[in-house]
Formats: structure tokens, sequence, C-alpha cells
């Protein structure tokens, strides 16, 4: 019986994987089809989005984006009941990936070596992650999950969230919320990781539904509903807030940090899915989600600044053989050139090199 439920766990473990990483591809390219589409209605002579009687609404590819984000959705709520969360909402990282990789075929941006680098760290971290992720603790009914919920350390946890987002809303808000990210952006990080909560509570509702119970008289899948309307309200209110004052290059890392880490927070306390793990598998856990955090760093901070072949070393510019070439194929470039700041091109020094000695034919 034993064996049945242990491969019933991995079945549904790697269905929310497989879910999980569907949901970034639909979303990562909703992205992509959203913004192909103002790029026609601007190639038309349309005005930007929302201006002008909304003439991006009547652009399909504008359509299809809000579709396949719709259904990007639908299917991370979706792996939240088949996996842990500790495992799913990390793996939101790789929907940023997918737009950056996609924007540089598609959109003709082009990524950087920071970006580059930034998704290869993306891609390891998320990899680790999924082979040291935690096993969630078995809740198989309303039942259970309302024995969960009444436990002391979620309360608190419930309550601290409560508080400090009505705290961060009508006290700080009004006085720091133009001027400082952290403001609106710890609502929805907050807020997030009870909407989290309520899925998993939901999935179980629905599971026990389709079983043939009658699980709409029960009051606690109708409170969870609520309570998951209520904080995805809020959560996206309080996200387009963020974006709207601030550099969405800013927001994005900052916001997928503090969500991922309450959603782990509130899912190591509710379902004690670290509870059981050995030190090896919660090393690598950590390890693989400040992986993730560092390749988003690098790919959003460092998005818009310019990194030409120019300002890369002599040595990677050339081959071993050319750079062995170049320094001694004329007697007046001494071989210490090579370990200069390597921040000037080859030309430049060159021209350097003409200045010196055309300065040097004068003096004489």
């Amino acid at each position: 019986m034993s064996g049945m439920e242990d491969l019933s766990a991995r079945n549904n473990f790697y269905i929310g994987l497989g879910l999980a990483l569907s949901s970034s591809l639909f979303i990562g390219g909703s992205f992509i089809l959203k913004k192909k589409g103002l790029l026609r209605l601007s190639g038309k002579g349309s005005v930007r989005a929302g201006l002008g009687g909304h003439a991006y609404l009547r652009e399909w590819l504008w359509w299809a984006g809000l579709l396949s984000m719709g259904i990007g959705e639908a299917v991370n709520f979706a792996a939240y009941v088949f996996a842990p969360a500790t495992l799913v909402t990390p793996l939101g990282a790789l929907s940023v990936l997918v737009s950056a990789v996609l924007s540089s075929y598609f959109l003709n941006e082009r990524l950087n070596v920071h970006g580059k680098i930034g998704c290869i760290l993306s891609i390891l971290g998320s990899t680790v992650m999924v082979i040291h992720a935690p096993e969630e603790e078995e809740v198989a009914s309303l039942e259970s999950m309302a024995e969960k919920m009444k436990d002391p350390g979620f309360i608190v946890f419930a309550v601290c969230v409560v508080v400090s987002s009505i705290l961060l809303i009508f006290v700080a808000g009004p006085r720091y919320g133009q001027s400082n990210v952290l403001v609106y952006v710890l609502v929805c990080s907050a807020i997030g990781s009870l909407s989290v909560s309520s899925v998993k509570g939901l999935g179980i509702a629905i599971k026990e539904l389709f079983a043939g119970k009658p699980v709409w008289k029960e009051p606690l899948g109708w409170i969870l509903l609520v309570c998951l309307v209520v904080c995805i309200s809020i959560q996206i209110n309080y996200l387009n807030k963020a974006l709207d004052i601030f550099n969405t290059s800013v927001v994005t890392p900052i916001y997928y940090v503090l969500f991922t880490t309450a959603v782990m927070t509130c899912s190591a306390i509710l379902f004690k899915e670290w509870q059981h793990m050995v030190l090896l598998n919660i090393i690598g856990t950590i390890s693989g989600f400040l992986t993730i955090v560092f390749g988003i760093f690098l790919l959003h901070a460092f998005r818009d600044v310019p990194f030409t072949t120019d300002l890369l070393p002599l040595f990677l510019k050339h081959g071993p053989r050319d750079v062995q070439v170049a320094s001694w194929r004329k007697g007046d470039k001494h071989p210490s050139c090579l370990h200069r700041p390597l921040l000037e091109s080859e030309d430049m020094l060159k021209e350097g090199t003409g200045k010196a000695e055309v300065e040097e034919g004068q003096s004489f």
C-alpha cells in the first residue's frame, strides 16, 4: 500500500513539475505576443497602448498574448495542486528567462553577456531546486487542511501578514510608496503567500468534488475561494502600482525574490515541507534558489548596459595563436601591453602608438 502511495506521490510531483514548466512557457510567450502586437500598431501609426480609443484591443496578437497569460496563470495554479509550493514558485523565474530569450529572436532585442550568464544561472538554479525539492506532507482532504490551518504557527504567520500589509497600505504607502519600491512589492509578496495557500486548499476541494464528495457543503471551501479572490485582487492592484511608479527591471527581480521567499516560508509552516528533509537537500534547495536570484539580477540589472566586443580583454578577442602573433609582430609594441587595463580596443592602442611616434618626431 505504501508503495502505491509513493508511486502516486511521485506521479503528482512530475505532473506538477510539468505544469510549472508549461506555465513559464505560456507566461513568457505572452509578453512577446503582446509586445509584438503593440509594435505592429506603432508601425501602422497608432498611438501607444492605453491611449487613442484603446487601439491595441483591435490587434489579434495582443489578444493572443492575453490568452496565453491567462492559460499560463491557470496552469500555474494547477501546478500548486500537484507539487510543493517550494518547487512551483521558484520555477516562475523561467518565465522571465523565456521572455528574454524569445525577445532576442522575435523582437531583435539584443541579449548581452550579462543576460546570457543570467539565463544560464537561472536554468542551473532551477535544476538544482528540482533535484532537491522537498516532499510535501500529505494533505488529502479539507478536514486535514482545516487542521493544518489551525496550527498556531500558521495562525501567527497569517496574522503577521495581514497586520503588516495593513500597515504598509495605510501608513507606509501614503508616505513612502512613491519613493521606496519595497512598500508596494512587500504588500504583493506577503498577500501572495496567502493566495498560494488558498489555491492549495481549493485544489484539494476540487479533487474531492470529482471524487463525488459534497464539497459545496463545506464552509472551508467557500472561505478559501473568497480569500483567493481578495488576495489576488490586492496582489495585482499593488503590483500594478509598483510597475507604474518604478522601472520594470527594478520591480521584477525584487518582487520575485520577496514573493518566493514569502511563499516558501508560508508553505514550510503550513505543510511542514522541510521537516523530513535531510541537510543535503536543504542546502541544495537554498543554493538553487540563490542561484536563480543571482541569475535574475544579472538578467535585469544589466539589461540596458551596452557591452560590446571592444570592452573585452585582448586575449578574449583573438585566439591564442592570433594573440601571440599580434603581440610579437611589431617591435614597438611591448608584450606587457597585453596586461594593461583591457577596456581599450586594439585600434585605439594602435592610434595611441601612432600619436606617440609623431610627438616623439616633433620633439627631435
